[in-house]
């Protein structure tokens, strides 16, 4: 008799057990979204500048094709003799000052690419509120150049002024958000297509459940070098590895399941 109470004993550890390593390896962190700005029309260059470089180094996932020079041209330092990005960004399309040239980068990004890079560029006006996006130019204009953007762009964009996507959510979305949303607001729209719809730079979101499990897929969400789509490896280390932190466990489970429902 107390054999068998001692193997239920410790088949139910096991199980508890089991279950705590799943719910601990789930992220259980708050969203590292870019965060609500607040800066208003007084704010200095610098402080603008600063917000978007928080903002481009870190949840805005910038450095995941900016870094590297080889997916998308580094904005940081040299490229092709033209200096970091603040000193080119004025002569790259004619009639467009700096600011506009990197405004219309952000939001339209399929208007003008770099010969010799690929379409690959969401947009990110999905993801980011206007003054978010704001700051990042303020922050790319501070890497050789002259800082133009000032309070009053973020003043104009939180009126609607400046013709920018509504984004009245913003990034820092709760978890009932259903994984559609989370689709369109975390910009994997850009590189995933859904229903037909989307960029084709990764792998289509439609099926994917016949190919992958939910295990496979969170792995992939959360460590997207664990492995590369057959026939997708010339943008293998282009999907950005901040989603374990970009996304509560919620709105990671949410997509989990969604994606390995798809069959």
């Amino acid at each position: 008799m107390w054999r068998n109470n001692l193997r239920i004993l410790l088949l139910t550890l096991g199980v508890v057990a089991f279950y705590t390593a799943i719910a601990h390896s789930i992220p259980q962190l708050r969203s590292e979204v870019p965060e609500t700005l607040a800066l208003g029309a007084d704010a200095s260059p610098e402080a603008l500048a600063g917000a978007g470089e928080k903002i481009f180094n870190g949840a805005g996932g910038c450095t995941a094709c900016h870094g590297l020079g080889t997916r998308a041209p580094n904005l940081l330092t040299d490229f092709g003799g033209q200096g970091p990005i603040g000193a080119r960004c004025g002569k790259r399309k004619p009639g467009m000052d700096c600011k506009a040239y990197l405004y219309e980068s952000l939001v339209k990004p399929a208007a003008y690419v770099v010969p010799g890079f690929e379409p690959i560029m969401p947009d990110m006006s999905r993801q980011l509120t206007p003054d978010q996006i704001w700051s990042v130019i303020a922050y790319l204009q501070s890497q050789g150049g002259e800082i133009t953007v000032t309070g009053s762009d973020l003043q104009a964009a939180s009126s609607g002024a400046t013709g920018a996507a509504p984004n009245a959510a913003g990034p820092a979305m709760t978890a009932t958000l259903g994984a559609v949303q989370l689709y369109n607001e975390k910009g994997c729209v850009g590189c995933h297509q859904l229903d037909g719809k989307g960029g084709a730079v990764g792998p289509s979101w439609d099926h994917v459940g016949s190919r992958r499990s939910a295990e496979s897929i969170r792995r992939k969400i959360l460590k997207p070098s664990s492995d590369t789509t057959k026939g997708y490896e010339k943008f293998a280390g282009m999907m950005p590895a901040t989603f374990g932190q970009a996304l509560t466990a919620a709105q990671l489970e949410a997509l989990v399941t969604y994606l390995a429902g798809r069959k």
